[in-house]
């Protein structure tokens, strides 16, 4: 998960080598560090200045490959969890602080069993 430890700047050159250059500043002037991909999708482009709809979907399934986890099927039991194991940690480490750089996905998936 190296990708956790991208800066701004990294994740602006991973959107250059994807082929869309026009979006580095969109991901760098807005903060978008590798922590915060996990928070990437369709629903939030829009609110970083990509509203293109097919590099919409380009960005949001690549960054799904990156960080391997899927959107939910809308489709989905409301009884089904919102998310996977590997999503929720994401979104765990997307946050600051020192509990939660130390925090490993085995420890995660300990704490999430108590």
């Amino acid at each position: 998960m190296e990708f956790l430890h991208w800066s701004c700047l990294d994740v602006a050159h991973w959107i250059e080598s994807m082929g869309f250059p026009q979006y580095k500043a969109c991901f760098s002037e807005n903060f978008i560090t590798g922590r915060k991909l996990i928070h990437v999708s369709c629903i939030t482009l829009p609110r970083l200045g990509i509203t293109d709809f097919q590099h919409m979907k380009t960005i949001s399934a690549r960054v799904g490959e990156l960080l391997g986890v899927s959107e939910p099927r809308w489709s989905r039991s409301i009884a089904d969890p919102p998310h996977d194991d590997l999503t929720g940690f994401l979104k765990m480490k997307s946050r600051t602080g020192q509990q939660t750089d130390s925090l490993t996905y085995e420890q995660f998936l300990i704490n999430k069993s108590k």
